[in-house]
């Protein structure tokens, strides 16, 4: 049996509090956030196979709240390119494998390059390194100068590594929250929607059989999933998680996280894997792709689901005890179609002066 010491030291760190410095600088207020109560959405219809669906109606729609259904406070419908949408993309050179990078490198060179370098939302590149977070091309909707950048940008080697045993799973993950945290903490005051796309066979989920919590780790994971969660929610970040290893990756590996999908409410629920990049990915609304090596195809797969979408809000109601897990549920009144956003929340008792 693994020790437990050996967990004493991943993610007990202040991850929300040293993430607020932002990677991508902004100057002037934030933009105004709406009440306290209110969740706002972003919902996105597809048929069980092909593009997002518009033109529905917001009596299409039935929130769902814990089962019970809310009444939505605003709706929009928002479709085509006017969507006011940033997207990040995340080079993971800790989690992936020297060769793979290359292949990759080539990859995002041909997804920004496609229709002649025209892209659909302005794109930031980024590269995840053992020294953190780089910033290649802030954001630009000109995908051959991005191209550009990323051609001429030096990823160097590092020492953590997918074959550095447990210890440097451990550390691959530590360091993988820290920067998750801080990237999305940079994206909260930027208006409009924003996607982050991972591109990454995932972080090390630390869970099994053979692996024990005591209840003070078990309390200070719990800890960092609702303040994850709820910064993604806040910040309005979809994740996207898109392995570049494809249907090379084992069948065992690439479906592991579905075992932590599902959102945890109390402390001894929690295993390490509710802190995996494709659980937070189907949690917020977004999407895993796996099954294909083609990483500039699944990149624009990822671009084809943003829009159209529906901007949904409802007024949370006040929780009886903190971090008071709320499970989200958005039915359609039309057959065939299924709705995809943020699977829960985490509500909090109401304040009195």
């Amino acid at each position: 049996m693994l020790n437990k010491a050996r967990f004493s030291h991943v993610l007990f760190v202040t991850l929300l509090c040293s993430a607020a410095a932002g990677v991508f600088a902004q100057q002037g207020a934030p933009p105004a956030q709406p009440p306290s109560n209110q969740i706002v959405l972003d919902v996105v219809v597809t048929p069980k196979s092909g593009p997002p669906v518009a033109d529905l109606q917001q009596q299409d729609f039935t929130l769902l709240d814990n089962k019970s259904p809310q009444p939505i406070t605003s709706f929009k419908a928002v479709s085509g390119r006017e969507a006011p949408t940033e997207i990040v993309i995340v080079i993971d050179a800790v989690n992936t494998g020297y060769r793979m990078l290359s292949i990759e490198r080539t990859q995002l060179g041909k997804f920004l390059r496609a229709e002649a370098g025209h892209l659909a939302y302005p794109i930031a590149l980024t590269v995840f390194t053992d020294k953190g977070l780089q910033v290649l091309g802030s954001f630009s909707s000109d995908g051959n100068a991005l191209s550009d950048t990323l051609d001429h940008s030096e990823i160097g080697l590092r020492d953590l590594t997918r074959a550095a045993g447990f210890y440097g799973a451990e550390e691959r993950l530590q360091h993988s929250l820290q920067v998750f945290g801080q990237l999305t903490a940079s994206e909260s005051p930027r208006p409009g929607r924003k996607i982050m796309l991972w591109v990454s066979p995932g972080w090390p989920l630390l869970s099994g059989p053979r692996v024990e919590l005591d209840s003070k780790q078990q309390a200070k994971i719990f800890t960092d999933i609702v303040g994850l969660t709820t910064q993604l929610q806040r910040a309005g970040v979809t994740v996207y998680n898109v392995n570049p290893i494809g249907n090379t990756e084992s069948l065992l590996r690439t479906s592991n996280y579905k075992n932590y999908v599902k959102g945890v409410s109390k402390p001894n629920q929690v295993f390490l894997g509710n802190l995996g990049l494709q659980v937070f990915a189907v949690q917020s609304g977004g999407l895993v792709l796996d099954s294909d090596n083609d990483v500039a195809a699944l990149l624009q797969q990822c671009i084809s689901d943003v829009a159209p979408y529906y901007e949904i809000s409802f007024a949370a109601s006040a929780a009886e005890r903190p971090d008071e897990y709320h499970h989200l549920e958005i039915q359609l009144a039309k057959p065939g179609l299924t709705a995809r956003t943020r699977q829960g929340y985490y509500a909090q008792p109401a304040t009195h002066n």
